[in-house]
């Protein structure tokens, strides 16, 4: 039967304030499985005012870290045993094999809010030596309070790991948050507030408004009750958001996406090297921020290389990701599909040569085959622009220099991979890249414990271990005369 979602508000389900509604679209049938609210800006007024509430002398404002702590264990627990409720929600919104959110994406899930329970008694301040006062000794410490109401807005390409990297942070610090969901993945949000709710956060501290980013994101963006927006997505909607908080001085934390390299040297262990750049660009589809898509080769093993991530390519079994021995479903929408064609075909007219893959037939379903370009160079459309598709552009290069002015030379700078057996080249190497994380033989790993984000274009900002938790307080220095 069709799922009708509602808002999560201050601990009660709701309609939108006008009772719209949206429809929910299977990426694999393309028929409807869902509705969902269709947010209003009243809507978005309604969770503020509640998240406000708890923030300013509510239940939750009395709460200290340890106690902010237990809470964001005891939802972990709950996280961990709706495991599978959870993962099929996030694979049936987005067309991912089932098999991935039970590996990947709950887990992470699980360690974001058990880590950030760590992080909520740890968030402590300093005392500070000074000269005195006017001749007079002085205490100068620092404290650390919550920055207050969040606006977390949230992609669809993770909907559940992105939620909680953002949640168990700003929880652990105090704040409260009202979460925008993408329109497409509103359903594991809404579960996660749920469990907020059994776990014993009191009413109010988390809320969920689902609807258009238009609408919902953009009141929440001009709410002068939101002290900071976090917002994981597109340049474009990044750029946007700017525009709005910037004249209102509002805290803004942004990860933008990237394109980033897997510089592959001669060196490197071949067989590791291929199916390692494979996974960093073919999981979840290629619908990854950190999805290395320009694959840098040395040029003696460049030819080789190609043929091998090609084949590697073209053993991927496309289809319905609930099917057995289907390795890969159909990206998140229509938009996508549209989108990852439309820059398949740009590298066909620009020259680079096709291995693998190429423009999708239209069928039901959104599939895209996973797609190999090789004879590329870093100013094809196809090697300077975000693609969030399986869609993989070779380029050679002949030196260290070479190789890292080619990762360098983007608009992005998210994250890396250095294949390499030579411990010295991979420390320079990965030094030299000018990018938020970098992996060495292996994929740039998210983990709970580690900070994340990137430079330029790919945002501002970190996400996770305890950077993630600092970036939601706010440092205040108290100084008292000493007489």
């Amino acid at each position: 039967m069709t799922q009708h979602l509602k808002h999560f508000i201050e601990g009660a389900q709701a309609e939108s304030s006008d009772g719209a509604r949206m429809d929910l679209i299977s990426p694999v049938s393309e028929q409807v499985y869902a509705t969902a609210a269709r947010g209003t800006a009243d809507d978005v007024h309604r969770a503020v005012a509640a998240a406000r509430a708890q923030l300013d002398g509510g239940a939750w404002s009395q709460l200290n870290g340890s106690q902010r702590g237990l809470l964001l264990s005891k939802l972990a627990d709950l996280v961990l045993r709706d495991t599978d409720r959870l993962a099929d929600m996030d694979a049936t919104a987005i067309g991912r094999s089932p098999m991935e959110p039970r590996m990947m994406d709950v887990p992470n899930a699980v360690a974001n809010l058990r880590a950030a329970a760590g992080w909520a008694n740890q968030l402590e301040g300093r005392t500070i030596p000074t000269a005195g006062y006017m001749g007079t000794k002085t205490l100068s410490y620092t404290v650390r309070e919550p920055i207050g109401v969040v606006g977390a807005i949230v992609p669809w390409n993770s909907p559940l790991m992105i939620t909680t990297w953002k949640v168990a942070a700003l929880l652990a610090a105090g704040c409260t948050v009202v979460i925008k969901p993408s329109e497409e993945t509103p359903q594991s949000a809404l579960h996660l507030a749920l469990l907020c709710q059994e776990a014993g956060f009191p009413d109010g501290v988390v809320n969920v408004v689902t609807g258009d980013g238009e609408v919902v994101g953009r009141a929440l963006c001009e709410h002068p009750g939101v002290d900071k927006i976090s917002f994981t997505g597109s340049p474009e909607a990044g750029r946007a958001i700017q525009r709005i908080v910037g004249p209102m001085f509002k805290r803004v934390a942004l990860e933008l996406g990237g394109k980033s390299p897997q510089i592959v040297f001669d060196d490197a262990v071949f067989e590791d090297a291929v199916r390692g750049c494979a996974m960093g660009l073919f999981v979840n589809q290629g619908q990854v921020c950190a999805a290395g898509s320009r694959i840098l080769v040395h040029r003696s093993i460049a030819d080789r290389f190609a043929a091998a991530l090609a084949q590697a390519a073209e053993a991927i079994t496309v289809g319905d990701p609930s099917l057995p021995g289907v390795q890969m479903g159909p990206v998140a929408k229509k938009a996508q599909y549209d989108r990852v064609n439309k820059y398949i075909q740009l590298g066909l007219s620009e020259g680079a040569r096709l291995l693998a893959g190429g423009v999708s037939e239209s069928r039901k379903g959104w599939f895209v085959k996973p797609t190999i370009f090789a004879n590329a160079n870093n100013q094809m459309t196809i090697a300077r622009e975000e693609i969030f598709g399986p869609v993989g552009t070779i380029i050679a290069f002949d030196t260290d220099e070479e190789a890292i002015a080619l990762a360098n030379d983007s608009d992005y700078g998210l994250a890396a991979t250095v294949w390499t057996r030579d411990l010295s080249r991979a420390h320079k190497v990965a030094g030299a890249v000018k990018v938020g994380a970098v992996g060495v033989n292996c994929w740039s790993p998210l983990d709970a414990n580690l900070p994340w984000g990137g430079l330029k274009t790919s945002g501002i900002g970190r996400e996770g271990g305890l950077s993630g938790a600092v970036a939601y307080t706010e440092e205040k220095v108290i100084t008292v005369l000493l007489p």
